[in-house]
């Protein structure tokens, strides 16, 4: 059971103010991960997540890039492609350079977590 009234208000780019809305973030979450093998339960493990994070804010009003960073992470952590379609639309890229430098970010950030993890795995053997 979700306790509504500890939400915090969402104030958006424009200065207004909104309340906090799961189902909003559960329609842009569906649709980066549409026809993406992400599961219907890990995608509620989400949500929990992202308004459990906005409700430890402990604020009255949070910004709405502070939710759409909280999915972004999310994303990124469980599907790369669901990841830069969020990102694609959130960040509204320019042109394409900005895109492929989005990309590039990513790619480097994956090479790293798997080198840390063939670290791990050689030090195990």
């Amino acid at each position: 059971e979700r306790v509504e009234d500890t939400l915090p208000l969402v104030v958006k780019k424009d200065g207004r103010r909104e309340s906090f809305d799961r189902e909003k973030i559960s329609g842009g979450l569906k649709k980066a991960v549409e026809k993406r093998p992400v599961p219907a339960e890990q995608l509620e493990q989400m949500l929990d997540a992202i308004e459990q994070k906005v409700q430890e804010a402990g604020e009255k009003e949070v910004q709405s890039r502070f939710i759409g960073e909280l999915v972004m992470k999310a994303l990124q952590q469980i599907d790369d492609v669901a990841y830069v379609r969020f990102a694609s639309v959130y960040r509204d890229f320019r042109d394409v350079q900005e895109f492929m430098n989005e990309l590039k970010e990513l790619l480097a950030e994956r090479s790293k977590l798997d080198r840390a993890a063939r670290k791990r795995v050689s030090r195990a053997s």
